[in-house]
């Protein structure tokens, strides 16, 4: 087995002994999993650089991660099942997402259970390091691995980094997020390159080299440094810049592939005498990965990985949500794990689950196709918000590359789209700024809630592998009735709201090509191709969306709800998209609200004789989503108190509608 210990560093209760129904109390352990791994098994052929990596004296690469598990007390208690949260950064998201948890910092703050959901469940909830660029700070979770080395030594190549300030600057760090970066390797070389745009499909603009250096600030004064860009006139918010340098030293990314795989394989299978915590107690494992996290999923299973070296199913059923059509850097010879810019490999074909050839290169291929031809595809949903389509990719999940004709996944995969929703689920009370990210948009952000329907998603996936119950039908925007759409032919439907503008740029991916060697770019910048078609949900009158699933908020509104937001003057950029936040834009209150600002959809008033008038519609509708089972029984009045607060907040707004409402 290629654990060769788990340390448990710390035991301790979860929660504060919180007792979660019948489930009773959990306890968190906290450690480091040691790995051991053979370069030469047929299952890990396709790690790049693996045989690269130093070897033991067995000739096998080690390495080690965290790991944090929440397993009630009394694993009998439980419902002998396994949910992997995959990281997104060294972050949990699970928690978040199924169980409501509040937003909390991981560096300071515990991990809260929200309101118990996979608790109340009995699942057993871990988490494993895989991303080996994550800062080496208390509460981040990540991994260590070894450097590729050639006969020469250490590994050199070119890297680019993709940046774009929401305030001027004059320094960068070379990475994302103050992510470990790739150092430059030559502070004084003239074959670097710093590149601006003003938008993503603008034409690069070369800044001159001598007007920025490898360097940062200290104290005032311009220091060199190999990890970070010094430019003195500054960098200014709202363009995009692309850095191309030279590096050294290669760690082999891909491990953190196998950390996941061989991780959740010890726990299915590993024994009590090999120190495995939760031996002959799990039955099912499951994995959700959210963003980044469902992204290094769809990566994980277009490279077979599923399978662990004994050819053991690892999991059963997996969920990748908001990761589009895209997969990452996450198996790639100085891979970014966290770049997400149109220029990084997280962009290649294929893109759906089925397979085809594309007409441009001549390429045949699926993100399944090496799992079915070993008929070994477990069951899946993809999930997706509005923003994976306004992005410019997901469509490419169930649309061909011409984008003439649907696609149907294959028998054990489900897509399920979240109409006129965002990236991270809503966003209320209602703002229209993220002071953590320092972003903010023309509009409000997103208020639409599609956890529930996640929720939902974990509980019919469970039931679909334990019991065979099939889940609902697919459901997402469609060619052969209509819903699915080029985006510019949506502008019409935003162009009379007050105050609204619709994206100057509306996003898509193109062909890129880095070179012969899957992982290995060997073409920095790629030669880029051939854009792919792009499309994304047709809407209504006031601008929501028809194709997917809808919940009350889109079939009984009180505003307009996208996957797009465009960013505020304040931050530069005001034609481009936030990229991962959409927007809500209220409808008047009343009518005469309505009538002063020339907005061309009806009031709420309009809509709805009364509050109670209302919530019966909204009651309705949900009472009709629990019918078709993409929403819990359970999750209708917790929806039906939700429109409540809506209502509420925009009423209170105008005191006199009120009155009017209330008589």
């Amino acid at each position: 087995m290629a654990v060769v210990a788990l340390n448990v560093k710390t035991r301790q209760p979860y929660a504060q002994g919180e007792e979660f129904g019948p489930v009773g109390a959990y306890e968190q352990l906290d450690g480091t999993v040691q790995f051991a791994v053979d370069p030469d098994h047929p299952g890990n052929g396709l790690i790049t650089d693996l045989k690269l990596a130093p070897t033991d004296d067995t000739g096998r690469v080690t390495f080690a991660a965290d790991f944090r598990i929440i397993k009630p007390v009394s694993l009998e208690r439980g419902n002998r099942r396994l949910l992997l949260d995959v990281l997104n950064r060294g972050k949990p998201l699970a928690l978040g997402m199924f169980n409501n948890s509040p937003a909390a910092d991981p560096l300071t703050e515990p991990w809260q259970p929200g309101n118990g959901f996979l608790m109340r469940q009995g699942y057993t909830v871990v988490w494993c390091g895989w991303q080996h660029d994550v800062p080496p700070v208390p509460g981040l979770l990540g991994i260590r691995v070894p450097e590729a080395v050639s006969d020469d030594g250490a590994i050199s190549g070119r890297v680019s980094i993709t940046f774009q300030p929401t305030a001027p600057v004059q320094v960068q760090m070379l990475s994302d997020r103050m992510h470990r970066p790739y150092p430059s390797n030559n502070l004084e070389s003239w074959d670097d390159v710093l590149t601006v745009q003003d938008h993503e499909e603008a034409p690069p603009q070369n800044i001159p080299r001598d007007q920025w250096s490898f360097a940062r600030l200290e104290n005032g004064r311009v220091t060199p440094d190999a990890s970070h860009i010094y430019m003195g006139s500054g960098f200014q918010a709202g363009k995009i810049y692309r850095l191309l340098y030279s590096t050294s030293g290669a760690p082999v990314v891909g491990l953190g592939l196998l950390a996941t795989r061989d991780f959740v394989s010890f726990l299915r299978f590993g024994t009590g005498s090999e120190g495995n915590p939760c031996h002959d107690e799990l039955e099912y494992a499951y994995a959700f990965g959210e963003s980044q996290s469902g992204r290094f999923l769809r990566h994980f299973l277009y490279l077979a990985l599923n399978q662990d070296e004994e050819d053991r199913t690892v999991f059963d059923g997996l969920i990748p949500h908001i990761a589009g059509a895209r997969r990452g850097e996450f198996n790639q010879r100085f891979g970014q794990p966290s770049s997400t810019g149109l220029l990084s490999s997280s962009n290649l074909f294929p893109f759906a689950d089925t397979e085809q050839t594309d007409p441009e290169t001549g390429r045949t291929d699926g993100l399944l196709s090496r799992l079915a031809a070993r008929g070994k595809v477990p069951k899946i949903f993809f999930t997706n918000s509005a923003c994976e389509y306004w992005r410019g990719d997901a469509s490419l999940t169930h649309v061909s590359l011409e984008g003439e004709r649907d696609l149907s996944p294959p028998e054990p995969v489900r897509i399920y789209y979240f109409a006129g929703t965002q990236h991270a689920s809503g966003t209320f009370p209602p703002t229209d700024t993220n002071a953590a990210r320092g972003v903010r948009g023309q509009q409000q952000f997103n208020w639409v809630d599609y956890r529930p329907l996640l929720r939902t998603a974990l509980v019919n996936l469970d039931r679909w592998v334990t019991s065979g119950e099939a889940p609902p039908p697919s459901r997402y925007p469609r060619i052969d009735d209509g819903t699915a759409v080029p985006a510019e032919s949506v502008a019409a439907a935003f162009s009379l709201i007050p105050g609204m503008n619709f994206p100057e740029h509306p996003s898509h991916l193109s062909r890129l090509d880095f070179g012969p060697e899957d992982g290995i770019a060997s073409r920095v910048p790629p030669i880029v191709g051939k854009p792919y078609v792009n499309l994304v949900s047709a809407v209504d009158r006031d601008g929501n969306e028809l194709g997917g699933i809808l919940l009350p908020d889109l079939t009984t509104p009180l505003g307009t709800h996208t996957g797009w937001n465009l960013r505020h003057a304040d931050i530069g950029g005001t034609g481009q998209t936030l990229g991962t936040l959409g927007s809500t834009v209220p409808f008047p209150v009343t009518k005469s609200q309505r009538e002063a600002s020339g907005d061309p959809r009806p009031s709420i008033e309009e809509r709805y004789p009364s509050r109670e008038d209302y919530l019966g519609r909204v009651r309705k509708a949900a009472q009709a989503l629990a019918g078709e089972r993409y929403l819990l029984a359970d999750e209708v009045e917790p929806l039906v108190d939700q429109a409540a607060q809506r209502y509420d907040l925009l009423y209170q707004q105008v005191p006199q509608a009120q009155a009017a409402a209330d008589d």
